[in-house]
């Protein structure tokens, strides 16, 4: 297990700050303690044991994947943990807003992977700067749990093409994968550990392995973005979590204030069926966002 990064009471120093624009990724960043992370996955378990069988409109695994925040407070509150957003100010500056945040898990021994890809390919961004995906780790993610792997220095690269598989054994949405070789010699394994987070750059090729563990691996997934990206035209939907939306652009949607409450489940039908079109653009099946 590798030792935490030494931040500055919480806050990135300096040369941890140039060394995430320089490599385009940061890890292990220490945000919270680990018996804390230990009762956000206990709470997230509970949550599924609770709803699993009920009567939502869609797959409870879709909420966990898709705008958790929207439904669940577990997953805003998360987003807006003290401990994580003072590390990522360190990347955005003071006025930061919640793009998505979700669950992302591999169950054990399972042959799911997450092909090599860049975030902003499909998000209807562009090739921003603005926008940092922080990995908070709720179990441990090992080489042999599926951590992900980050190629150093790709952010400085333009958005690369990328070719939709649509292979049932991969998490993302359309399967995609950035359409150029990976060397494995290229890859960093990102290990962390409960408590622990990473941050990347939208831009960064990543991807990852296989679960052979016998343990779940847990991760609350966060994408943060600077108000000033948010584009002038088109919706963008986002939760203030720190400062101003000083665009005025982004349509700020409430936090939950329970599980599932249907007023949530409207808004966040509203929310998923708009994405989709963007996320889906071009896609040759209307299969949908991790349908």
């Amino acid at each position: 297990m590798l030792a935490s990064l030494p931040l500055d009471h919480g806050t990135l120093p300096a040369a941890l700050r140039t060394q995430y624009w320089q490599d385009g990724f940061l890890f292990p960043v220490p945000v919270m303690d680990p018996a804390e992370a230990a009762e956000m996955r206990a709470e997230l378990e509970q949550i599924e044991r609770d709803w699993l069988d009920a009567d939502l409109p869609l797959p409870l695994n879709t909420y966990k994947r898709v705008n958790a925040n929207i439904v669940m407070p577990l997953a805003h509150r998360i987003a807006m943990h003290p401990g994580v957003l003072d590390v990522v100010e360190g990347v955005l500056g003071p006025d930061i807003l919640v793009f998505s945040a979700e669950f992302f898990i591999k169950e054990p021994r399972t042959t799911q992977i997450v092909s090599m890809h860049q975030d902003l390919t499909y998000w209807g961004l562009g090739a921003v700067d603005g926008l940092v995906t922080a990995w908070v780790a709720l179990s441990p993610a090992t080489p042999a749990s599926g951590c992900m792997d980050f190629v150093r220095g790709s952010h400085k690269d333009a958005i690369l093409p990328h070719e939709d598989t649509f292979d049932a054994n991969n998490l993302l949405s359309r399967g995609q994968e950035v359409a150029v070789d990976v060397d494995e010699a290229d890859k960093v394994n990102i290990e962390i550990h409960p408590g622990q987070m990473s941050l990347h750059h939208g831009l960064t090729i990543h991807g990852s392995g296989p679960n052979v563990s016998d343990d779940r691996r847990i991760a609350a997934v966060i994408r943060y973005m600077r108000p000033d990206i948010v584009p002038a035209e088109g919706r963008t939907e986002a939760m203030l979590a720190r400062g101003s939306d000083t665009s005025g652009r982004a349509t700020l949607l409430p936090a939950p204030q329970a599980n599932f409450e249907p007023a949530a489940l409207a808004l966040y039908e509203d929310v998923r069926q708009a994405q989709a079109k963007v996320m889906m653009d071009g896609a040759a099946t209307n299969k949908g966002i991790y349908a």
